[in-house]
């Protein structure tokens, strides 16, 4: 049986949690510091000096190691197939791994164990009846689980209670129907989905085909994807085609835990979190392209890629530890601004390891500044109170179209062929 995985982002999850509580009191919270530029400036002068050199000390007490085990740790995490037997969890794995891994036959419960995990990040679980013990266990291991329905014996009495099991595990969770391929004259997947959406009270269902693919590429993994961040790092790393969609998702995570990072009123406190979470950034991203990162020489790679760009940030530190002395409304901004700073880290570390590494510190220290630009004039203050206030999906946060454009590869490619 496998071994539990430890959960080496819960923190991360539960800070997350709490950045729509904190950010719109934090908008408008009073001050009794400086009211006036000229004060401001005067502050910030006297204190440069040691500002500097406390960035500097900061810089040294980044803990490479624990960082480093944790994002091993979480190349461990697992997406758990469940669904009723021969509900098609084997045809749904092997489409999805490629190749023929799990034993397929139109005999219910043709699985009677776990699929061994060096197949890739998925454990595929037959529901109920088949080793409940076993599937209690991986539910409980599990970073996502995908409920898979049967579409053409429909929604039974017995998939209710295996949807209240996974629901009760709190878990991420991803539902399919599957087999709308062979469903019958006058039902088509769209309308069988949405119905069982509604009996299960959910948000939505994915209709798939695991037998010929359809949806599978198209909402299915995407889908997983955007359920967790353990679950992109996993499937980006295993599976390359979707490995910048995964990606953008992993450096979303880290942008929102620097955003709620930087809302934190006391200057100086937020600045080793934030460094710490882009040095995990960087490193899930080398390990997302299949980096032994265990090696000196990966970590070498990840420590220079992040000093190139963290190396002229002391002033942009300095910023936003200044915009938290504005009575009303600095801590947005200084959150604003350590969110840009992460996310322009993600793009440009995302930009170096698909290159092949290629990009030199000048080019990652261009593309660093344009990024940043990039996220704080499309994203300023007033419009992250406003995504706050309405309450939308983490996805607004971001400037749009990102997964669509080329690589710096690309066109730098396109530039000096």
């Amino acid at each position: 049986m496998a071994q539990k995985k430890p959960n080496s982002s819960a923190s991360e999850e539960t800070t997350k949690k709490n950045i729509v509580e904190q950010l719109l009191p934090r908008a408008f919270r009073k001050s009794n510091r400086p009211k006036s530029v000229r004060e401001l400036g005067i502050n910030v002068l006297k204190n440069l000096p040691t500002n500097l050199a406390l960035m500097q000390a900061f810089m040294r007490a980044v803990n490479w190691k624990q960082a480093h085990e944790e994002v091993m740790a979480g190349l461990g995490h697992t997406v758990v197939i469940v669904g009723r037997p021969n509900s098609g969890k084997s045809t749904l794995f092997n489409k999805i791994m490629g190749k023929n891994i799990s034993l397929v036959s139109p005999e219910a419960g043709t699985t009677r164990t776990l699929v061994p995990a060096e197949f890739g990040p998925f454990t595929l679980i037959d529901t109920p009846g088949h080793l409940p013990e076993i599937t209690r266990d991986a539910l409980e291991q599990a970073s996502v689980i995908v409920l898979l329905f049967d579409g053409v014996r429909g929604l039974q009495a017995e998939d209710r209670e295996l949807y209240n099991e996974v629901k009760a595990a709190n878990k991420p969770t991803v539902i399919a129907v599957n087999k709308v391929d062979a469903l019958p004259a006058g039902l088509d997947g769209d309308r069988l989905a949405t119905q069982i959406a509604v009996r299960l009270g959910v948000a939505g269902v994915i209709p798939i085909s695991a037998q010929n693919g359809q949806n599978i590429a198209e909402e299915l993994i995407p889908a997983i994807i955007e359920s967790s961040p353990e679950a992109a790092l996993v499937i980006g790393r295993e599976l390359p085609a979707f490995r910048r969609s995964a990606a953008q998702r992993i450096i979303r995570n880290a942008t929102l835990l620097s955003l709620a990072a930087g809302l934190e009123p006391v200057p100086f406190i937020d600045i080793p979190i934030i460094l710490g979470t882009q040095v995990r950034l960087v490193l899930r991203l080398a390990a997302l392209y299949g980096e032994p990162i265990s090696s000196a020489e990966a970590m070498r790679h990840a420590r220079e890629l992040v000093l190139t760009m963290a190396g002229g940030a002391g002033f942009r530190y300095l910023a936003e530890q200044v915009a938290k002395a504005v009575p009303i409304g600095g801590d947005l901004v200084a959150g604003a601004i350590a969110a840009a700073g992460t996310w322009a880290i993600g793009q440009v570390a995302l930009e170096y390891y698909d290159s092949g590494k290629s990009l030199a510190p000048r080019r990652l220290r261009q593309l660093y500044h344009e990024f940043y630009q990039r996220f704080r004039r499309e994203k300023t203050a007033e419009e992250l109170q406003r995504y706050v206030r309405e309450d939308k999906q983490q996805e607004r946060l971001l400037p749009q179209g990102t997964e669509s454009t080329p690589s710096a590869a690309e066109a730098e490619s396109g530039r000096t062929g």
